[in-house]
């Protein structure tokens, strides 16, 4: 797959949802409630769900499969991904994320639904690794130069992708 589509992190999860199996937006909605499975790492609100499935639609990752009738409302749709959608969610799930600040959310997305899927997350991990280790070789350069309150920022900046490899040897093993 050429460059992934410019997606929210709340579409991507909608779209990876999509990917595990044929489903409906109630059935997404309910994963990503604030207790939910997938909730609990990044909320996303019911119309948040439908508005993302509308788009993954427009965009040709998704589609309707079948429709039936709905527990106590209106028929529903059946969802499931496009094999561009499908292309799309597995690059996505094997990407590491750019920025320290991400991996609280989209990391974390990403490994809760690697999980979801029984896939191994050693490749996503050492590829996260990969990303953050010369960010934290370049702050440990910097750190002899810095004055003053940069020198407050470069402690903070080194810290959390100090925590952020430290968490990489946990969660990896």
């Amino acid at each position: 797959m050429g460059e992934l589509p410019a997606l929210s992190l709340a579409d991507w999860i909608v779209l990876a949802v999509v990917d595990e199996e044929p489903t409906h937006g109630f059935a997404i909605a309910a994963l990503t409630t604030e207790h939910g499975d997938l909730g609990r790492i990044w909320h996303v609100p019911r119309p948040i769900v439908y508005r993302s499935l509308d788009r993954l639609t427009g965009l040709g990752l998704i589609r309707v499969e079948a429709t039936e009738a709905g527990s106590r409302g209106p028929q529903r749709s059946v969802l499931t991904t496009t094999p561009a959608g499908n292309a799309a969610v597995i690059a996505w799930l094997h990407q590491p994320v750019g920025h320290v600040r991400d991996m609280r959310s989209a990391l974390l997305a990403k490994l809760a639904l690697l999980a979801r899927r029984r896939l191994d997350s050693t490749d996503l991990l050492a590829a996260q690794r990969d990303v953050l280790t010369p960010v934290h070789e370049a702050l440990e350069r910097q750190q002899a130069d810095a004055t003053g309150f940069g020198r407050v920022l470069l402690a903070w900046r080194l810290e959390n992708v100090g925590a952020a490899l430290r968490f990489i040897d946990t969660v990896a093993g």
